[in-house]
């Protein structure tokens, strides 16, 4: 890890996991004396040692701040998480200490879920192996059974978490007339209006579903929710996506599901141990893997950012910031 430090005297201490986008470096030189990390992100033991002095942490989803951090920073006062979830920070943690926490949910939204469909479309239409094949020079002319995926149209669209990006990805299925069924914590009547989605139980999710796209978030109860009990009740024919989180699917026994022929592909942004991909994934055929990319739009990127620096100022100067899921509860708490 290497650091680029900027000096404002008499202004709150802030590190910075990583470079961020101009307009967003410009709010925290205004109003902060900010550190920013280069390159590599820090190592556990070198966030540990750069959070010491400061009042302000900004990091992405994969810089985990636990308790062991929290303890070395004895005047952080904020957090702000350029991410959407909130997985990779202890909150319990974090209220305790009465550090607000921050994040981003909502301006990713359309472009994961855009990113959702690319994934889908190219898992079911072999779009990487067409790629590599024309690449390699084995493109001969057309053949009869060459590379045959999956058509979309009229299939059913099964979606695994209906917040935001699931109500956006069913939102695009209207334009292949596919069946949009959903199975969530509770029903979301809004989200049906919206998109014609019917709420399902699990098992019909799994038992009807085409395609299956996982776009809830990391909880206890998500965590760990797709192994090999489910890939057997799944469709032979179906494909699997994930953009939601890792953790929700058991990696080990998806592989084996596709090495069995429980079902027919996946594609996946996201890792169980990421950023570790498990071995049997990279040799099998129908299997599409992407580096976590579900934001990453100039557009979506540089917006969050620049509210993730806004909200950690915002919070600096005592004033509510856009999105934190324990700012009331601190506030509430007040003597």
């Amino acid at each position: 890890m290497s650091v680029f430090k900027e000096m404002r005297m008499g202004k709150p201490r802030v590190f910075v996991t990583a470079r961020l986008f101009p307009e967003a470096e410009e709010v925290l030189r205004q109003e902060t004396e900010p550190t920013f990390c280069e390159g590599e992100p820090p190592r556990p033991s070198e966030l540990k040692e750069m959070v010491r002095e400061v009042e302000g942490l900004l990091v992405m989803l994969n810089d985990r701040v636990d308790r062991e951090v929290m303890a070395q920073a004895p005047h952080l006062r904020v957090i702000a998480n350029m991410a959407a979830g909130l997985d990779n920070i202890d909150l319990e943690e974090a209220t305790r200490r009465r550090i607000v926490v921050t994040h981003t949910p909502g301006i990713l939204t359309e472009a994961t879920a855009e990113l959702g469909w690319a994934l889908l479309m190219a898992t079911a239409r072999l779009i990487p192996q067409g790629h590599q094949f024309v690449k390699e020079g084995r493109f001969k002319g057309w053949r009869c059974h060459l590379l045959l995926g999956k058509d979309l149209v009229g299939k059913v669209l099964g979606i695994y978490g209906m917040g935001r990006i699931g109500t956006a990805v069913a939102r695009r299925a209207k334009g292949f007339g596919m069946e949009v069924i959903y199975h969530n914590r509770k029903p979301n009547p809004k989200a049906e209006r919206a998109t014609g989605a019917r709420y399902a139980s699990f098992e019909e999710l799994l038992e009807r579903s085409d395609f299956l796209m996982i776009t809830a978030p990391l909880n206890p109860q998500t965590r760990g929710r797709f192994g090999l009990e489910e890939f057997r009740r799944m469709k032979r024919d179906a494909i699997l996506i994930n953009i939601g989180r890792g953790p929700i699917v058991k990696e080990a026994e998806l592989v084996q599901a596709l090495k069995e022929g429980l079902i027919w592909g996946a594609g996946l942004d996201v890792y169980e141990r990421e950023p570790e991909v498990h071995e049997g994934l990279l040799g099998l055929e129908r299997v599409v893997l992407l580096p976590h990319i579900g934001s990453a739009t100039w557009e979506t990127r540089s917006r969050m950012a620049l509210q993730a620096a806004q909200d950690l100022v915002r919070v600096l100067k005592g004033e509510k910031p856009t999105h934190s899921p324990n700012w009331d509860l601190i506030q509430s708490d007040q003597p």
